[in-house]
C-alpha cells in the first residue's frame, strides 16, 4: 500500500490501552506521523485550538460527555478537519447521528485490525470512512428520516418538551406554561433522554441546534 503523507493526528479515548494500541496502527501506516492524544473532551477543543490537527479520531464517550455534542464546535475551530469517530456503540443506532453532527466517518472497536487500518488509511486518503453496514443506513434514512435525524422520533409533545429544555426552561416553568404536572414532565425528560441516547442537557441542545 502507499504510504499516506505525513499528518498531524489527534487521538483522543479515555482508556490508554485504546490510545497506545492506535498509536501503534499509526506509526506502522507512516512512522511520521505527528500524534496529539486527549482522554477528555475539553482536551480535544484544547488540542484542536493550539495544534494543526488534520485527522481527529475520537470515542464516543467520555467521562465528561458525549463527543456528539463537540462535533459542530470541532468543525467550527477547524472547518477542514476530518473526523473518525471510533467507539464501542452500535454502528446501526448510531453511526447517522455522528455523521449529520459532522462526523466524517464512523468506525466500531469491534473490527479486526486489517479493517480498522484500512478505514483509518481511508480516512487518510479520501478525508472519509463509510462502511458497508452504514452505505445500508443511509439507503434505509431516506425512508425512515429518524435514522439520520434522532429528533423525528420524538412525539409531538416530547419535541415541544425537548425545545422547551433547549431555550432554557426548568421543569417547573415547562409545567406552568403546559399547564401539566411537574412528574410529568420529569417522566417526559427521562423518556426524550432514552430515545435520544443522551445523558444531559448539552447534547440535548445540541441536538437540536443542529436538527
Amino acid at each position: 500500500m502507499n504510504q499516506p503523507e505525513h499528518k498531524s493526528i489527534l487521538l483522543a479515548d479515555d482508556h490508554s490501552l485504546i490510545r497506545q494500541g492506535i498509536v501503534f496502527l499509526l506509526e506502522d501506516i507512516n512512522p511520521d506521523f505527528e500524534i496529539f492524544l486527549a482522554s477528555n473532551l475539553q482536551q480535544v477543543l484544547e488540542s484542536l485550538k493550539t495544534n494543526p490537527i488534520d485527522l481527529a479520531i475520537i470515542d464516543a464517550h467520555f467521562p465528561d460527555g458525549n463527543s456528539l455534542s463537540i462535533l459542530p464546535e470541532i468543525k467550527k475551530i477547524k472547518p477542514e478537519i476530518k473526523i473518525l469517530i471510533f467507539t464501542g456503540i452500535e454502528e446501526d443506532k448510531h453511526a447517522l447521528k455522528y455523521l449529520n453532527a459532522g462526523a466524517n466517518g464512523f468506525l466500531s472497536k469491534m473490527n479486526e485490525e486489517d479493517e480498522i487500518e484500512s478505514a483509518i488509511r481511508k480516512m487518510l486518503e479520501n478525508g472519509e470512512y463509510i462502511s458497508p453496514a452504514t452505505q445500508a443506513l443511509l439507503m434505509n434514512s431516506m425512508h425512515n428520516p429518524k435514522l439520520i435525524n434522532p429528533l423525528f422520533s420524538l412525539t409531538e409533545r416530547e419535541l415541544q418538551i425537548a425545545k422547551l429544555y433547549a431555550e432554557g426552561y426548568g421543569n417547573l416553568e415547562i409545567a406552568n406554561s403546559l399547564n401539566v404536572k411537574q412528574n410529568t414532565v420529569s417522566t417526559i425528560k427521562k423518556r426524550i433522554f432514552e430515545k435520544l441516547d443522551i445523558e444531559n442537557l448539552v447534547e440535548l441542545i445540541e441536538l437540536i441546534k443542529n436538527s
